[in-house]
């Protein structure tokens, strides 16, 4: 099991920088030689800048029980989110929208910990009756996704509180309800004047409800993917999104030199072999070398911004590509940075870095 660790959070013009601490290695770490990957003479971006969330469709505080559940309706299919969580999670925000106005506390935040929570109060084959209520009460829950994390504290309920936390929060109701447990777990990141729609405070906030760094980044990505999503449904059937999907999955897992992954017997990826078994789960074939990749994919335009799924590329077009990743959204990127490092999430082009653009892969 890999973890996920952030030991540093430098703040330089205006940006805290979170710094993973690298996976520890069973020895030294011996310079490697270019295989699979393509990825042996530069390292991948591993530098997190703190972000929130981008803003996502929100319900609207006048609507009333049935245009809420509505709004859910057209949301759950696209989102992969049962319609009674996401009614649960669009009143945590109604509700902290009324109570504490300038936490700026968002539905897809609560989302993105209800996924890495419970899968939306599905885990174990689980799910939310009529009134909100998980029909097996749930307590400590281990992470899901490839890599895991075992539960090291006593949590309950689809939010996966503690007692303390719920009660702290002057909830009075089931902790295995979403509605009382979205209410509650949006009081516990709002506490002490959060503003979770800046980057700092939403990443404290986070770090400040579960202790793990596994836990923090599948929260930004999930909740960066249902944000995106949100805003455009249409697109959850296409490849680029379904590659997402795959590669939040792999989040935690080692970077392996030459490696596809558990599926083929590796303990994780490298960069390249990340890349395409995203998009082999997707229906679409990809070369396995980031330098292939780079060379046979569609060009995104100069000036243009990458989109969701678009492979973005670091080394020199003249010699060798040396590494690729997913564009996520809002600045970041899942990739396999380098050997001793873990699948995480990235900003993808910082100053200084070799990035040379992006490729988007057939949708």
């Amino acid at each position: 099991m890999i973890a996920l660790v952030i030991i540093a959070a430098l703040l330089t013009c205006g940006w805290l920088f979170m710094r993973p601490d690298p996976v520890p290695l069973a020895g030294p770490a011996t310079p490697a030689s270019p295989g699979p990957g393509g990825n042996a003479t530069g390292a991948g971006p591993s530098v997190l800048e703190a972000s929130a969330p981008v803003q996502a469709q929100a319900p609207e505080q006048q609507q009333g029980k049935t245009a809420l559940e509505q709004w859910a309706a057209g949301l759950a299919g696209p989102l992969d989110i049962p319609e009674r969580a996401l009614v649960g999670y669009a009143n945590g925000e109604l509700t902290l929208r009324h109570e504490q106005p300038d936490c700026h506390l968002s539905w897809v935040t609560l989302a993105g910990i209800g996924k890495a929570s419970s899968d939306h109060g599905r885990h174990g084959g689980g799910q939310l009756d009529d009134n909100g209520v998980v029909n097996r009460p749930l307590g400590a829950i281990p992470l899901q996704g490839a890599a895991g994390e075992a539960a090291t504290e006593q949590r309950s309920g689809p939010m996966q509180l503690t007692q303390q936390e719920f009660k702290r929060a002057g909830e009075t109701g089931n902790i295995q309800d979403i509605d009382d447990a979205s209410i509650a777990a949006g009081r516990v990141l709002c506490t002490g004047r959060t503003d979770l729609q800046g980057g700092q405070g939403w990443w404290q906030a986070i770090a400040n409800y579960r202790g793990s760094a596994l836990f923090r980044q599948q929260v930004l990505g999930n909740a960066q993917l249902y944000a995106t999503l949100s805003l455009a449904p249409d697109t959850a059937g296409k490849p680029a999104v379904r590659a997402i999907r795959f590669a939040l999955d792999q989040i935690g897992l080692p970077y392996v030199w030459g490696g596809n992954g558990p599926d083929t017997g590796a303990a994780g990826f490298d960069c390249s072999g990340l890349t395409k078994a995203a998009y082999d789960s997707a229906g679409v074939g990809l070369q396995r070398t980031a330098d292939s990749q780079f060379r046979s994919i569609p060009v995104v335009p100069n000036g243009e911004q990458p989109k969701m799924g678009d492979l973005v590329f670091y080394g020199n077009p003249a010699t060798r590509i040396h590494h690729v990743g997913l564009y996520l959204g809002n600045g970041m990127m899942i990739n396999a940075p380098t050997e001793g490092m873990a699948v995480q999430i990235a900003t993808y082009h910082v100053s200084g870095d070799d990035y040379v653009g992006a490729g988007r892969p057939g949708n």
